[in-house]
């Protein structure tokens, strides 16, 4: 009996390409059989490859998590968050400079309110113009002398094969990414248990979806759009409890703007199980009490700190205003 291949919707650009694939090959590895769909997305973003899923068209699809909106779509299921890319942002400079070596009133390129409202929280004097467009034509932009330098993803540079274009990968101290940033997002339809449950097993990172949650509910509870200023990533990471015991703690850092174009940051930690002793005691790995962690009350923990601090009123960058949703990488 030939089974058939499950159908991965690919939008539009190299990007999107090259990030179902990525999938395609690890479940290909595990002995799925799949084939790639080409859905024309255009302005439609996630929301084509969403309806392609629901209609039968494909059986999942493959985002850029950053890219999905906050509220949930009730035809489709995120079935896996898989191992994550360098979260990161990265700055292509000319002439391999880095932030520190660009002069006072250089000229860097973005499409994006929360790197320009960090980039200006440096105090380094840069000026910031709003660029759009695909990793290349960004790129473009330096190599033709049009800018300075611009700032993109790391994960995008990397997965296109040009990580080597990056003068700087800009550490979260000075520039927290986008919530949800370097990591993919599978769906697939709510009532398909069969792949849902394949997914989860072959492709899904359960501490990459605990942070990736956290960050989203910190975006989602601040009521912003996936373009707002608000920057946030989490972590799982190794702690010691009272007793000495090494433990895995889910770490948050969020920042957001004010409406003077300040930044103000926060964080916090809980403790993290993705379930009861999964490394814990008896396997000689990190203490676990077998409580799932809370990411979304993590998320909102930090939210509502930076909400206190001040940040009800984002603020926006004069440079920047009037452009649209970031979708599909143009953060």
């Amino acid at each position: 009996m030939t089974v058939a291949p499950l159908l991965l919707a690919a939008g539009d650009g190299a990007l999107a390409l090259v990030q179902t694939d990525w999938v395609a090959q690890r479940l290909r590895a595990a002995g799925i059989a799949v084939r790639v769909v080409p859905v024309h997305t255009a302005s439609a973003g996630y929301s084509a490859l969403r309806t392609a899923v629901a209609v039968g068209e494909a059986d999942v699809a493959v985002h850029s998590y950053k890219d999905l909106p906050t509220a949930a779509d009730p035809r489709v299921v995120v079935a896996a968050v898989p191992e994550r890319a360098d979260p990161r942002d990265a700055l292509v400079a000319r002439d391999g400079m880095v932030l520190g070596q660009l002069p006072a009133g250089a000229v860097l390129g973005t499409g994006s309110r929360r790197r320009c409202t960090q980039l200006r929280a440096l105090g380094l004097g840069f000026q910031m113009v709003p660029i759009d467009g695909d990793v290349d034509a960004r790129i473009r932009r330096v190599d033709d002398g049009e800018v300075d330098g611009v700032v993109v993803a790391a994960a995008g540079l990397a997965r296109l094969g040009r990580i080597d274009r990056a003068t700087e990968l800009l550490d979260p101290l000075q520039m927290l990414p986008a919530p949800g940033q370097a990591a993919l997002a599978c769906e697939c339809r709510v009532d398909d248990l069969d792949t849902e449950h394949l997914l989860g097993t072959v492709l899904d990172d359960a501490g990459v979806r605990a942070a990736v949650t956290a960050e989203r509910a910190l975006l989602a509870s601040m009521a912003a759009a996936c373009i707002a200023p608000v920057g946030a990533l989490a972590d799982v990471v190794e702690d010691l409890d009272d007793e000495g015991r090494v433990v895995l703690r889910l770490f948050l850092r969020g920042a957001a703007a004010t409406v003077d174009d300040g930044i103000l940051r926060s964080s916090a930690t809980v403790p993290y199980s993705d379930g009861p002793y999964s490394t814990g005691p008896c396997s000689g790995g990190p203490y676990s009490d077998g409580e799932p962690t809370d990411a979304e009350k993590l998320g909102r923990q930090v939210a509502a700190e930076l909400l206190d601090l001040g940040a009800g009123a984002l603020g926006t960058d004069p440079a920047l205003r009037g452009l649209g949703r970031g979708l599909m990488g143009n953060e």
